[in-house]
């Protein structure tokens, strides 16, 4: 049985019509959805340097995790009155890595991604996120066409 379902985001295009194909899938399962993104690792010192270098009213500009919370933001709103309120979470690492990891940790039963990326030769290469996240994903994973 379907219980819990991951859906990642980058706030693009595609990934908003991903997001909308996991709320679906969730509503019709009964499932709960949990919304990631992933936010790049920045060392703390390099973090410093940048803050150091920007106004004090313009820090949060600095933090990828603030922009990874917009990101968020942007993807609830995108599903409107679907009906379905997903939890988010902002996650630190590569984006497969990240929606791989909170799928281990949360024991997410689908891991939804939309195939952005996977055309031509490049969707025989391990590189791209949702071939990354289908070949190493704790659970099963649901490809959504949005190109």
């Amino acid at each position: 049985m379907t219980e819990l379902i991951l859906v990642g985001t980058d706030g693009s295009e595609t990934a908003t019509l991903a997001v909308a194909e996991a709320a679906e899938l969730a509503t019709k399962l009964s499932a709960k959805l949990i919304v990631v993104t992933a936010y790049p690792r920045l060392a703390a010192s390099r973090l410093g340097q940048q803050a150091h270098n920007v106004p004090a009213p313009k820090h949060w500009r600095t933090d990828h995790r603030a922009e990874a919370e917009e990101i968020l933001a942007a993807a609830i709103a995108s599903l409107g009155r679907s009906g379905v309120t997903p939890e988010t979470i902002a996650q630190e690492g590569e984006p497969a890595e990240a929606l791989i990891k909170v799928a281990e940790e949360r024991r997410a039963d689908i891991i939804v991604v939309g195939n952005k990326g996977m055309t031509g030769a490049k969707r025989f290469l391990l590189g791209s996120v949702p071939s990354r996240v289908a070949h190493h994903a704790p659970c099963s994973v649901l490809i959504v066409r949005t190109t």
